[in-house]
């Protein structure tokens, strides 16, 4: 797949473009089902299959009060999106200079002179441009008047359910991680490099883990313990993790608490510190509390990881078939 993040890089039109233009957040099921439209328009035209997409997201420049959490990165969103079979990705930054932009400038500018765009292909509620002129009414009649045919695609149902970024944010923020996979097609994914942390896992518990920092612009999942699938050096691992403020141990936590995502890799005895990993989220398996000291915590992360092998040894095939997966890779 190629990438553009900058439209001057683009020297000539594509070959008979079949494009499409949105956020995609998270790349969801209904994004997947937009791109392979993309793709199977394209090839039966023998053109070149184009999404274009913004960085940093709409939301974060015009509404920055709303304080939009994104389900994925831009790079998690670019190997999705390869994933999907896309030719070209054009990632445009997205400025307030660039929001200013009509959306009639839009599609001659871009679309058409830029790109060449000979087809589109957009989602059902899919708007753009300043003042968000350009909704799907907008682009049929720019469509007819100007030559180039516009597909606009239904919402993606998963049983009785939308597939939408906004749904996934909420699910997450419920901990509902089976529900997330239904409507992401995988697991909900967070990626890091590995940090230094108290070193208390170890040394006083006996459990070990890596720990990625959940910043503030990060989305968060329910904070408590999860099982985990921990992909590292393109192998995958079990392993149970907690997300929270690590209540047990408050009075350390010097500054006020800090959001962490502590994982206990099973049978995993590397120094990764500095070093990616990513971790998919399986299952919730209770809420963060705080326990009356080391001990009874460690009675309790006992517990937490014999449940979770079990989840782990129920869903070994399922589990084997992700791992196999190029974005777990």
């Amino acid at each position: 797949m190629l990438i553009y993040t900058d439209l001057d890089d683009i020297q000539e039109p594509f070959v008979k473009p079949c494009v499409t233009i949105g956020n995609f957040d998270g790349v969801h099921v209904g994004h997947q089902y937009l791109f392979s439209e993309v793709v199977s328009r394209a090839y039966k035209n023998k053109g070149t299959s184009v999404a274009i997409t913004f960085n940093p997201h709409p939301l974060q420049v015009v509404r920055p009060e709303a304080g939009i959490k994104l389900i994925s990165t831009c790079d998690q969103k670019r190997e999705l999106i390869e994933h999907a079979g896309i030719d070209v990705l054009i990632i445009i930054p997205f400025t307030k200079k660039f929001a200013t932009t009509p959306a009639s400038e839009f599609v001659d500018e871009i679309l058409l002179k830029k790109i060449g765009m000979e087809e589109l292909v957009v989602g059902y509620d899919y708007c753009f441009g300043k003042g968000r002129q350009g909704d799907t009414t907008f682009l049929k009649d720019q469509g007819k008047l100007k030559g180039f045919p516009v597909t606009v695609v239904e919402p993606y149902h998963v049983g009785d359910v939308i597939a939408s970024s906004t749904e996934i944010r909420r699910l997450v923020s419920e901990g509902n991680m089976r529900a997330v996979r239904k409507l992401q097609g995988r697991y909900y994914q967070i990626r890091g490099e590995v940090q230094m942390g108290k070193q208390r896992g170890g040394a006083e518990l006996g459990f070990p883990t890596a720990n990625l920092h959940i910043s503030s612009e990060d989305l968060c999942p329910r904070h408590g313990v999860y099982v985990t699938q921990v992909v590292y050096g393109g192998k995958c691992y079990g392993g149970v993790l907690n997300i929270g403020v690590n209540p047990t141990f408050a009075a350390d936590n010097e500054g006020g608490p800090c959001i962490t995502a502590e994982t206990f890799i099973f049978d995993f005895n590397e120094d990764i510190y500095g070093k990616p990993i990513k971790v998919n989220l399986l299952r919730f398996l209770r809420d963060e509390k705080k326990f009356s000291g080391p001990g009874e915590l460690v009675d309790q992360i006992k517990k937490d990881v014999e449940q979770a092998r079990q989840v782990l040894t129920d869903a070994e095939q399922e589990l084997r078939l992700s791992c196999e997966e190029k974005f777990n890779r």
